[in-house]
C-alpha cells in the first residue's frame, strides 16, 4: 500500500477503532446496557485495552512475513495510543463510577461554579481509593499496566523519538509488552476462580511473545547453510 492509500485508509482505521466507545455512549444514553451498565461499561473497555494492545503487537510479526506489509507500522502508533484510550476509560470508570465518587454532586457543584465543593467531592473519594489501591492486588497491577501506556502514550510524537534518539526510544517502547501482561494479569486476578475468559486473549499474547525469537531463530537456521555453502 503506498503512501498515498495509506493517508486515505488511516481516518477508516482511526473511525473503526473509536466506533466502539461511541457505541458504548451511545447505549449509556440510550439505557441499552444491561442491568449493570457500570460493569458492562468496565469490561467492555477493559476488553478493548487489550485487544488494542495485541493488535499493536502483531504488526510487528505480521509485517515480516511479506513486505507487502510493510505498511501496517503506519498505523502501529494509533493502535498504541487507542490502547492508552480504552485503559484510561477503564481507570476513569473505576474512579468515578466504582469508587463512590458523587458524580451528581460533583456536576451540580461545577454547574454552581462551587468550587471549594467540587474540590472536597475528590478528597472525599480519595479513602476509598487508597484502601482499594492497598487492598486489591488486581487494582495495582492494572494501575501499573496504565502507567507505562501513560509513558509510552507521551513519548509516541515524532519530536520525542528525534529528541530521544531511536535507540533509548525503542527500548522505552518495549515496555508495550510489560504493559500487555500486566493488563492480562490484572483480567485473571479480576475473574473469579475457574473462569477461563481470559485464556483466549492470553494464549494470543503467548503467540505474540514468542513470535520475536522464533522469527530470529528462523533467520539464522536460514542463514547457517548459506554460510556453510559459501565456505
Amino acid at each position: 500500500m503506498n503512501n498515498r492509500a495509506v493517508q486515505w485508509v488511516k481516518p477508516l482505521v482511526f473511525l473503526l477503532f473509536l466506533a466502539p466507545s461511541l457505541l458504548l455512549v451511545r447505549g449509556l444514553l440510550t439505557n441499552n446496557l444491561g442491568t449493570d451498565p457500570v460493569t458492562t461499561l468496565t469490561h467492555n473497555t477493559g476488553d478493548l485495552a487489550v485487544y488494542c494492545l495485541l493488535v499493536g503487537l502483531a504488526i510487528s510479526p505480521v509485517r515480516k512475513l511479506s513486505p507487502k506489509f510493510g505498511f501496517l507500522v503506519r498505523f502501529r502508533r494509533m493502535v498504541g495510543l487507542f490502547a492508552f484510550y480504552y485503559a484510561t476509560l477503564h481507570l476513569l470508570i473505576y474512579i468515578f463510577l466504582f469508587s463512590g465518587f458523587d458524580v451528581t454532586a460533583a456536576l451540580a457543584n461545577a454547574k454552581a461554579h462551587q468550587w471549594l465543593a467540587l474540590k472536597q467531592n475528590w478528597i472525599d473519594v480519595w479513602p476509598t481509593l487508597r484502601d482499594d489501591l492497598q487492598k486489591r492486588l488486581f487494582i495495582q497491577v492494572g494501575l501499573l499496566a496504565w502507567l507505562l501506556l501513560l509513558a509510552l502514550a507521551l513519548t509516541s510524537p515524532q519530536w520525542v523519538l528525534r529528541k530521544m534518539g531511536g535507540r533509548p526510544w525503542q527500548t522505552l517502547h518495549r515496555l508495550v509488552y510489560g504493559a500487555a501482561v500486566l493488563a492480562l494479569v490484572h483480567y485473571w486476578w479480576l475473574v473469579k476462580k475457574g473462569n477461563l475468559e481470559p485464556l483466549r486473549d492470553t494464549l494470543v499474547l503467548a503467540l505474540l511473545l514468542l513470535a520475536r525469537p522464533a522469527w530470529t531463530w528462523w533467520q539464522k537456521r536460514r542463514v547457517r547453510p548459506t554460510l556453510q555453502t559459501a565456505s
